[in-house]
């Protein structure tokens, strides 16, 4: 496996109401994330993410763009919370020890109504 395709793995797993699965096969255990909203432990961020999942039962997640450079991946992804929600691009920054996720970023941008971007999103 590769570590693109362990980012896209974790990704798809944790959004589709899996994140347990998600942190067990692919997360090292001095594991550690950035989200501002949360404490920078797995279990935290793994609880968070179930209960997205549990409040928001029909969101969809669609990977765009995946890049490697060493142990770093870059995921480009639109998620969208439900079938009315525009949703929000999103970026997933993953480091990488060997083959386990080791520290997590994500910055995402709610997409307007009204975009003016001629290019879109994605």
């Amino acid at each position: 496996m590769t570590k693109k395709y362990i980012a896209q793995e974790f990704l798809k797993l944790a959004a589709n109401g899996h994140s347990h699965e998600a942190f067990r096969l692919y997360v090292g255990k001095n594991f550690k994330h950035h989200n501002a909203y949360f404490k920078g432990d797995a279990e935290t961020l793994m609880l968070a993410m179930d209960e997205s999942s549990r409040k928001n039962p029909y969101k969809t997640f669609k990977i765009h763009h995946a890049l490697r450079d060493g142990d770093m991946v870059a995921v480009h992804s639109h998620v969208k919370q439900n079938s009315t929600d525009l949703g929000a691009a999103v970026v997933h920054l993953f480091k990488f020890e060997s083959d386990k996720i080791v520290e997590l970023w994500d910055l995402g941008q709610s997409i307007p109504k009204d975009i003016k971007n001629e290019n879109g999103m994605f």
